[in-house]
C-alpha cells in the first residue's frame, strides 16, 4: 500500500478494523465464513475506493493458507474413518459423481463469454469452498470470480438447507447443537497451529506439492490428529478468524470495477448452474441413502454441496446420523482439494488442434 509508512499503517489499520466490523456483523447475521467474507467485502470497498494499489504481504497469504489447511486436517479422526470404512464403495463413488457434476456445472458456466476453463471448474467445484478459493490463484483461476461464486452457493445452500431438511425429508428440529470439543487450551493449540503449518509448509515445498502451504499444513493436521499427537489440541478460534480474514482481504483487495461487472454478468448464468448441482447432488444423496440404508435426510445432507458446519449442526439439530453425514462431507472436501491441482493442469493443457 503506497504513501509514507504512517500512511500505509493508518491503511492497513483502517481496512482490518473495517473488515474486523463487517465480520462481527456477518457473524450476528448467522451467515458462513463471517471472517472470510469480512476481509473480502473491506478489501473490495479499499480496493475501489483507494488511490492507490493495495495488496496483502506474500508472507501473511502463506501464513492464513497454512492456518486454514491444519484446522481443516483436524476434521479427520478415527470415528469418521470407521463411517466411510463401512460403506466405502457407495460413498467414494458418490463423491467421484459430485465431482463429475461439478466438473459438468464449470463446462455449462463456460457458456459465459470470458470465464476460463479453469476458473468455470473451481467455481463451480461442490464442497471445500474456503479450501478452493485459497487455492484458486495459484492454480490459475480468477479468484475474484471463485470467491463470490462459491460463496454465493454456500449462502443459497445455507438458506434453503432447514427449509428443504423439514418440508421434503420431515425433519423436526430439536434442542441439540453442536458440542465444543474439550481440548487442551489455547496455548497448546496455538503450538499445534504453528508446528502443523511449519512442518507441513516444509515437507510439501520439499515434495514439490501444489499449493503447498496449504496441502501441506492439511496433511500435518490430519497426521498429528490421527496418530494422537495433537492430543486434541485444534486451531484457537480466533487465530482461524484471522487467517480467514487475511484470505479475504487478499481476495477482496484485487477486485476491479471491471472485474466486478464480469461477475454481475454472469450471476444469471451461474445462479441457474448452482440451483442444477444441488439438485442433481440431492439425487446422488437419495441413490447414496438407498444403497447405504441411510435415512433419505442423511443421504440429502451429507451430499450437500457446501457449507459443512451448517450441514452439521442442521444434521445434530434434526436428529440425523451426524458421523455418516460428517464421514461423506470430509471425504469429499478432501478430494475435492486433493483433485484441484490435477484439474487445473488438465484444463490448462495445450489442445491438439492449438
Amino acid at each position: 500500500m503506497g504513501g509514507t509508512p504512517g500512511a500505509r499503517l493508518l491503511d492497513v489499520a483502517l481496512v482490518v478494523a473495517g473488515g474486523i466490523a463487517v465480520s462481527v456483523a456477518v457473524a450476528l447475521a448467522g451467515l458462513p465464513s463471517p471472517a472470510l467474507f469480512g476481509g473480502l467485502i473491506a478489501g473490495l470497498v479499499r480496493a475501489l475506493a483507494g488511490r492507490t494499489v493495495a495488496r496483502v504481504p506474500e508472507a501473511a497469504g502463506t501464513a492464513g493458507q497454512a492456518v486454514i489447511g491444519v484446522s481443516m486436517g483436524v476434521l479427520v479422526d478415527p470415528e469418521t474413518l470407521r463411517a466411510v470404512a463401512s460403506n466405502w464403495l457407495p460413498v467414494l463413488l458418490t463423491t467421484v459423481g459430485t465431482l463429475a457434476l461439478s466438473l459438468l456445472a464449470g463446462a455449462a458456466f463456460r457458456l459465459q463469454r470470458g470465464i476460463s476453463p479453469v476458473t468455470g471448474a473451481f467455481a463451480m467445484i461442490a464442497g471445500g469452498a474456503s479450501g478452493i478459493v485459497v487455492m484458486a490463484r495459484d492454480l490459475g483461476a480468477d479468484e475474484r470470480m471463485v470467491a463470490v461464486l462459491q460463496y454465493l452457493r454456500v449462502l443459497l445452500i445455507v438458506l434453503l438447507m432447514p427449509v428443504a431438511a423439514t418440508a421434503v425429508y420431515g425433519a423436526e428440529a430439536g434442542s441439540g447443537v453442536l458440542a465444543d470439543a474439550d481440548g487442551p487450551g489455547w496455548p497448546a493449540g496455538l503450538a499445534f497451529t504453528v508446528g502443523c503449518s511449519a512442518v507441513g509448509l516444509v515437507v510439501g515445498r520439499l515434495l514439490h506439492v501444489p499449493v503447498a502451504a496449504l496441502l501441506g499444513p492439511l496433511v500435518a493436521g490430519a497426521v498429528a490428529d490421527l496418530t494422537g499427537l495433537s492430543h486434541g489440541a485444534e486451531v484457537p478460534g480466533l487465530v482461524e478468524s484471522a487467517a480467514f480474514l487475511v484470505i479475504g482481504l487478499q481476495v477482496g483487495v484485487s477486485f476491479t470495477r471491471a472485474s466486478l461487472a464480469t461477475i454481475g454478468r454472469a450471476l444469471p448464468l451461474a445462479l441457474a448452474v448452482m440451483g442444477a448441482l444441488v439438485l442433481a447432488c440431492a439425487g446422488l444423496g437419495a441413490v447414496l441413502a438407498g444403497i447405504t440404508g441411510a435415512s433419505a435426510l442423511d443421504g440429502y445432507l451429507a451430499t450437500t454441496p457446501g457449507g459443512l458446519y451448517a450441514v452439521l449442526a442442521t444434521a445434530r439439530d434434526a436428529g440425523a446420523d451426524t458421523t455418516f453425514v460428517l464421514a461423506v462431507q470430509v471425504l469429499r472436501l478432501f478430494v475435492m482439494l486433493f483433485s484441484a491441482p490435477l484439474v487445473a493442469r488438465w484444463l490448462r493443457r495445450p489442445r491438439p488442434d492449438a
